[in-house]
């Protein structure tokens, strides 16, 4: 069971109840869901950081945001937070395995679960966190919850911004962005680069260095809008990050000193395009996304954390590396009813769409004590058909229902001649009551259902190829695949302003109370 409320200092309180009267209330748009909504209106546990939460945090990653956002934690073994747990759900590593994440990360619409290296936050103008199973909105890759970041769009007046700081520990950053339009009222464009370094903050006693762990990050977004017509409108968006990062955090005194001989790296370098077209017709509007990503990722550690000679009798040295690359392509149609084509009389919204992924993820892993490097190669493919029916039974009292169906294979294969493959169909759902007693509070309560696909159970089939014990044969015989992972999520909660005026926008209130099974 999960609670949470906000409270407001009575400096603050005071403050909003001077200002109540002559400060308007800014909406907040969360735009993951299938259609935009206000924050206040959304009947789903969310926290949103708008650009101006990021910038007074001075936040270069998602990393140095996530510790404001109830219930949800990072881990993992890198430079930077790559795996989310969201009410106590989700991974906290990589190695050799392939794996179905259980938080989906979103960057414009490119699906990047499983990689959150890539969570830079420069010209970042929002970053929204669903908690919960989010199986209707994204499927198999939003088990306990998503994140969705969104980059600043286009304007139309002119701009150009640069933005520096230095600071402890040889780090410094700079970033440049432009805006504006190329064909005026029709084109517009908006470009930002950053770049940031910094020694980190670990010294390596046996190199006699501070820069074992350092981070060079650089990230370059690109955006054009083309404002087509009235009704239609194609955005294309374009992102490169160069992450190339030390790594070398392993310290057997459990501080910041080392005394690593062979330092490791965690890099990323992604490239991503996205073409997002919306468009309005007389009786239907229309969503249409296509993306397709690649990411290069080196990632390796000093074992055994030592240098040769600590110990001669009883030290050992390795040294693990594992080079991975990701190829994806999506695609999504999404249509949406407008007052030509609402159910019942105009109180009944509607979202109906076709989406599909695939990922293509090889791996190369040289380690130490293997007489040869180690390869696999993992595929996934997935198809859904999903909807969503908001149904007005009052002026107050809403109804929401959601359903997604889901078909996903996945095909596996290594050096190990170990070969898999599964296939299943699965489904999410959500079913939620919504009363709006006021223009800016609600109550809801609801039940939603998320899913992770299935897959190949690599270290039980290694282990067959290194054992002739019979019982252990009969024992990893049942477990060499494992089945699909399901999760019921019941909230209940409670949404509204502590004030009417501009510091509500900083301190939005929600209260909610979410029991999960799995």
């Amino acid at each position: 069971m999960k609670l949470f409320s906000c409270l407001l200092p009575p400096a603050l309180l005071l403050a909003c109840q001077t200002h109540a009267d002559n400060t308007a209330l800014e909406e907040i748009i969360v735009t993951a869901e299938l259609r935009d909504i206000t924050l206040q209106q959304q009947p789903v546990s969310t926290s949103v950081l708008t650009g101006d939460m990021i910038r007074e945090r001075a936040a270069q990653h998602l990393e140095q945001v996530f510790n404001v956002i109830p219930n949800l934690n990072y881990a993992g073994g890198t430079s930077r937070a790559r795996f989310f747990q969201i009410r106590g759900i989700g991974e906290r590593s990589q190695f050799q395995e392939p794996l179905n994440p259980s938080i989906g990360l979103l960057l414009d619409g490119v699906d990047f679960s499983g990689l959150g290296t890539v969570g830079t936050l420069f010209d970042v103008e929002q970053v929204e966190v669903l908690r919960g199973p989010q199986g209707t909105l994204h499927g198999a890759n939003a088990l306990a919850g998503l994140v969705n970041i969104r980059s600043a769009a286009p304007e139309a007046t002119p701009g150009l911004e640069i933005q520096g700081s230095v600071a402890d520990y040889d780090s410094w950053s700079l970033g440049v962005v432009g805006t504006g339009p190329l064909v005026s009222d029709t084109l517009l464009y908006r470009i930002a680069v950053q770049q940031h370094r910094s020694d980190g903050y670990i010294k390596n006693d046996f190199l006699g260095r501070d820069d074992t762990s350092d981070r060079d990050e650089t990230t370059v977004r690109g955006r054009l809008r083309w404002l087509a017509s009235g009704t239609d409108s194609v955005d294309l968006t374009l992102l490169y990050a160069d992450i190339d990062n030390g790594y070398d955090v392993f310290s057997l005194d459990n501080n910041r000193r080392t005394l690593s001989d062979q330092p490791g790296k965690d890099r990323q370098e992604s490239t991503a395009l996205s073409l997002h077209w919306q468009g309005q017709r007389d009786s239907v509007d229309f969503e249409t996304l296509l993306t397709a990503a690649t990411t290069d990722s080196d990632y390796s550690y000093d074992e055994d954390w030592a240098y040769v000679g600590i110990a001669p009798e009883l030290e050992y040295s390795s040294f693990d590396r594992f080079l991975r690359d990701r190829d994806s392509f999506s695609a999504q149609l999404r249509l949406l009813s407008n007052d030509q084509s609402h159910l019942f009389g105009g109180r009944g919204q509607w979202v109906a769409g076709l989406y599909y992924l695939a990922d293509r993820e090889q791996l190369q892993r040289q380690y130490t004590y293997l007489a040869e490097d180690f390869f696999s190669d993992y595929d996934a493919d997935t198809a859904a058909v999903f909807g969503q029916l908001d149904t007005a039974l009052s002026e107050q009292l809403t109804l929401i229902s959601g359903l997604r169906l889901e078909r996903r294979e996945t095909d596996y294969s290594d050096s190990n001649s170990i070969a898999g493959d599964t296939a299943r169909t699965l489904w999410g759902a959500r079913l939620v009551l919504e009363f709006q007693y006021r223009e800016d509070a609600m109550l809801y309560g609801g039940v939603s259902r998320g899913y992770r696909g299935s897959g190949v159970n690599t270290n039980i089939l290694s282990g067959l190829q290194t054992t002739d014990n019979p019982e252990l044969l009969q024992l990893f015989s049942g477990l060499q695949s494992f089945d699909e992972e399901t999760l019921l999520n019941y909230e209940l909660g409670h949404k509204g302003s502590t004030c009417r005026a501009a510091c509500a926008r900083a301190w939005p209130c929600s209260t909610w109370i979410a029991m999960t099974s799995r």
